[in-house]
């Protein structure tokens, strides 16, 4: 199995539409009537969820009728929330052919499919042309990425001079390896993990300029916390993230937690532009 296809399988295997499907009936959801805010407890399957993607979103420089790409598209909530609110179309690109199913299906159920649509693909080989996109974004992928440099060179490639990229990820922290399960891994394998700076030195070798670090670690450790107490409380949501993470999510959250808490992770948002 190539490392590729691992990381995949780690993300989505078998029908993940009819999984939320089932789980949206469970909960109390009409499928034929679904807005963009219900399917947001599940949709934006990274750390924080859809609070994380409103900041990103509040944070670039967006305008009405651009055309943006999310490279690891998953299932097209940070795509859809974005095209909503901006007006603009997005074309998304995921390596886990169920959740790019998933996503057109998704958007095709709330008049969306024109506006954003995603694809199967490799976002360190992405199927577009030169400088097509105005912006550009990636959510808690790079965690998986085996060639920083290819992928950062390969966003660089399509996007429009003076466009921005933006991406959030868990960097590597200054304290020892994580502990497994992570949401981005179970043992370890698949998980290329950078120290920000790194991962900034990176962005610069591609072109990129302008670069912005934020760290945001306390804010993904109360989240962590905040979903372990509902948890424990049994106040955890019918349709929440837990449906994708499996039997092992509570113990993923609770090593997500423990990460951040004790250095092991570095949780952060960045932020650059091609130059003009």
């Amino acid at each position: 199995m190539t490392d590729t296809q691992s990381i995949s399988d780690h993300w989505g295997k078998g029908d993940v539409f009819s999984r939320l499907l089932d789980t949206m009936k469970l909960a109390g959801i009409d499928p034929h009537s679904l807005t963009v805010e219900q399917l947001s407890p599940v949709d934006h399957f990274h750390a924080r969820g859809f609070p994380a993607t409103v900041e990103l979103a509040d944070a670039l420089p967006i305008k009405n009728g651009d055309t943006l790409l999310d490279i690891g598209s998953g299932l097209g909530g940070p795509a859809r929330y974005l095209s909503k609110r901006f007006n603009c179309n997005v074309d998304g690109v995921d390596i886990t052919a169920s959740f790019v199913e998933a996503a057109n299906k998704l958007s095709a159920l709330i008049g969306m499919d024109e506006a954003v649509k995603c694809q199967h693909g490799d976002g360190q080989k992405l199927p577009f042309d030169d400088q097509a996109f105005d912006g550009g974004y990636t959510q808690h992928v790079t965690m998986n990425v085996p060639d920083r440099e290819v992928f950062f060179a390969e966003a660089y490639r399509v996007l429009k001079p003076g466009a921005f990229f933006a991406l959030t990820e868990h960097g590597l922290g200054e304290v020892g390896e994580p502990h497994h399960p992570v949401p981005w891994s179970a043992d370890g394998s698949g998980a290329y993990l950078m120290r920000p700076a790194d991962t900034v030195a990176a962005l610069v070798k591609a072109g990129f300029t302008d670069v912005e670090v934020t760290d945001t670690g306390d804010k993904y450790l109360q989240g962590y916390n905040q979903a372990i107490e509902a948890a424990e409380k049994g106040k955890a949501p019918i349709f929440g993230v837990h449906i994708l993470l499996g039997e092992q999510a509570p113990q993923i959250v609770r090593n997500a937690a423990r990460n951040i808490a004790e250095r092991r992770t570095h949780p952060v948002q960045i932020i650059c532009f091609k130059p003009k």
